[in-house]
C-alpha cells in the first residue's frame, strides 16, 4: 500500500503563532502528532508519506501516487479537510478520516469512504483487518480507551523536523476534571492514563537521536492528572536522562491550577526542564466557575496560584472565557484587571462555546439556545449559542479587551510585571542559538522601527536591560509573541 497522510492547513490563528514565526523562519508552531502516531500502527511494509499542510504544498502528484488519504484534524480545520476531501474525490483516492472532529461530529464531513473514530489504538487495527480481508467498513468507533503504554514512538522520520518550532510528546490522556465545555473528557475519558516512565524516556531519546535540540511540547490535556506516577517515577526519570543528555530540550505543557498547591511537583518540574505551562484559568468571577463545574479553580486566590507557579520558575500561559450565564456587563474590566496583575503574556481569550457531547452543549440544546457547531478558533469572536448577554454588548466588551490586553501599552506593561514576578531558574544556559540571534535582530526591525508601538518596545528593552538583564531573551521572545497576537486581535477588530 501507498498511503498519503495529510494533515490539512490552519488558519491563522492565537495559537497558530505565524507572525511570530516568521521572526525564526520556521514555517509551524508543531507537527502532526496524531498523524505520526497513526502511521506507526500501520504496517511496516507499507510505504508512507506525511503531507503537512501548513509547511508543503498537497500536489496533485502526491494524490495521484497513493492507494488511500488518512485525513485527520479539529473543528478548526474543517474547511481544509473538505477541501483536501474534494480533491481526492476527483482522482478517485479513497479518504480515510479520524480525529476530533469526526469523533464527535461526522456529519460535518461528508464524501469519506472510511470514518475511524475515537483513539486509533482500538478502532485502526479493525479498519486495517477488514481492508485486508476485501470489507472495509463505513464506520468504526469504540467506547473503549486504550492502554497508552502500548502506543508506538511516532515515525519522526517521516517529518521535514526543520520547518517547526517545537516537536511534540504525549504522556497522557485523559482529565480528571469534568468542566461542563470541555470535550477532553468526551473525546479522552476521566481516568488518566499514562506512559511509563521508561517508554517516555524512550520517546525522548528518539527525539534526541534524530538531532533535535530545543522546546518540546507534551500535548496532555492535563499533564498532572495522575501526580503518584509523575513525582515517583515519570519526572525522576525525565531528570535523570536530561542531566546525562546535559538538559538538550525545554518542556511546555497543560496543567490544572491545583499545580499550584503542590511544591514538590512544581520543584521536580523545573528540574525535569519544564519551563513553560498552559493553565486554564477562565474567569475571576466565582459564579462562573461554578456555573461550569470548574470546581479545581472556585473558592481560590487564582492571582496568588499564578504568582506562586512564576515565582517557583514556571512561565504560566493562561486560556480565559468570557460570556457565562453569570457574567456581569462588567466582566470585561474584570478580566482586564485580571489578566494585567497576573503578568501572564500569553492571555488566550476567547467566547464560550459549546463543543458537541458536552454537558454545555446537552444543557444549550435542551434550552434551544444552539445556533450551530463551534469554529474551533479561540479567538474569532464567534460563539455557537444564544448567550444571556446581549450578543452585540457581548462581542463589543469582547473586542474592547482584547484591544486593552494586546495594544502596546497594555501589553508592555504586563510583560514588565511578569519579568518582575517571574523567578528565572537555576539551570546551565548554553549560548543563544542561531534562531534567537536572528529573532532579536528581526525585532529591532518589525517591533523597534516599523510597529507603531516601537517606542514602548524600546523601553521595555531597556527595562529589562537594566533591571532583569539575565531576562532579557526571555523578554525579546514575548515581545515577538505579543506582536503575533496584536496582529491577530486587529484581524478581529475589522470583522
Amino acid at each position: 500500500m501507498n498511503i498519503l497522510l495529510v494533515s490539512p492547513r490552519t488558519p491563522t490563528t492565537f495559537w497558530s503563532f505565524r507572525h511570530a514565526l516568521k521572526f525564526i523562519s520556521k514555517k509551524s508552531s508543531e507537527p502532526p502528532l496524531g498523524l505520526l502516531t497513526v502511521a506507526a500502527l500501520l504496517p511496516e511494509d507499507w510505504n508512507l508519506k506525511l503531507i503537512d499542510m501548513n509547511v508543503s504544498p498537497l500536489t496533485d502528484e502526491d494524490l495521484l501516487r497513493a492507494d488511500y488519504l488518512f485525513l485527520s484534524g479539529m473543528n478548526i480545520h474543517i474547511n481544509s479537510m473538505r477541501e483536501v476531501i474534494q480533491r481526492a474525490k476527483k482522482v478517485g483516492l479513497p479518504v480515510v478520516t479520524g480525529g476530533p472532529l469526526v469523533t464527535t461530529d461526522p456529519q460535518l464531513l461528508k464524501d469519506v469512504d472510511h470514518y475511524v473514530l475515537n483513539e486509533a489504538e482500538m478502532t485502526l487495527p479493525q479498519f486495517l483487518a477488514d481492508l485486508e480481508k476485501g470489507k472495509p467498513k463505513k464506520m468504526y468507533h469504540s467506547a473503549e480507551f486504550p492502554d497508552v503504554k502500548q502506543t508506538p514512538i511516532p515515525r519522526w522520520d517521516l517529518l521535514e523536523m526543520d520547518k517547526y518550532a517545537n516537536l511534540s510528546l504525549q504522556f497522557s490522556r485523559g482529565c480528571p476534571f469534568d468542566c461542563d465545555f470541555c470535550n477532553v473528557t468526551v473525546l479522552n475519558g476521566h481516568k488518566p492514563r499514562t506512559k511509563s516512565a521508561e517508554q517516555f524516556v524512550k520517546e525522548l531519546q528518539s527525539l534526541y537521536d534524530l538531532g533535535w535540540r530545543g522546546s518540546v511540547f507534551i500535548v496532555d490535556d492535563n499533564f498532572i492528572g495522575n501526580r503518584k506516577t509523575l513525582k515517583h517515577e515519570v519526572l525522576p526519570a525525565m531528570i535523570e536522562w536530561m542531566e546525562a543528555h546535559d538538559y538538550p530540550f525545554s518542556f511546555i505543557t497543560e496543567a490544572s491550577i491545583n499545580l499550584a498547591d503542590d511544591k514538590v511537583l512544581m520543584d521536580l518540574m523545573v528540574r525535569a526542564g519544564f519551563d513553560s505551562i498552559f493553565i486554564g484559568i477562565e474567569t475571576p468571577n466565582d459564579m462562573s466557575l461554578t456555573e461550569s463545574n470548574k470546581k479545581q479553580n472556585c473558592g481560590r486566590d487564582l492571582l496568588k496560584a499564578i504568582k506562586s507557579l512564576q515565582q517557583n520558575g514556571l512561565i504560566v500561559s493562561g486560556g480565559f472565557i468570557v460570556g457565562f450565564d453569570h457574567d456581569p456587563p462588567e466582566i470585561f474590566e474584570i478580566q482586564r484587571k485580571f489578566i494585567q496583575q497576573s503578568g501572564i503574556i500569553t492571555a488566550m481569550v476567547g467566547l464560550l462555546n459549546a463543543p458537541t457531547g458536552t454537558r454545555l452543549f446537552e444543557r444549550m440544546r435542551k434550552e434551544n439556545r444552539l445556533i450551530k457547531t463551534m469554529s474551533g478558533d479561540n479567538m474569532d469572536g464567534s460563539t455557537n449559542f444564544v448567550p444571556k448577554m446581549d450578543i452585540a454588548s457581548l462581542k463589543k466588551g469582547y473586542r474592547q479587551l482584547l484591544k486593552n490586553l494586546y495594544e502596546p501599552s497594555g501589553f508592555y506593561q504586563r510583560l514588565k510585571t511578569f519579568l518582575s514576578d517571574y523567578k528565572l531558574p537555576i539551570r546551565k544556559v548554553g549560548a543563544l542559538s542561531k534562531d534567537e540571534i536572528k529573532a532579536f535582530l528581526r525585532s529591532l526591525w518589525i517591533l523597534g522601527v516599523w510597529e507603531k508601538g516601537r517606542v514602548e518596545y524600546w523601553k521595555l528593552l531597556v527595562y529589562s536591560l537594566t533591571k532583569f538583564p539575565e531576562k532579557f531573551p526571555l523578554a525579546v521572545r514575548l515581545s515577538i509573541y505579543g506582536y503575533h497576537f496584536r496582529r491577530v486581535a486587529r484581524k478581529l477588530a475589522f470583522q
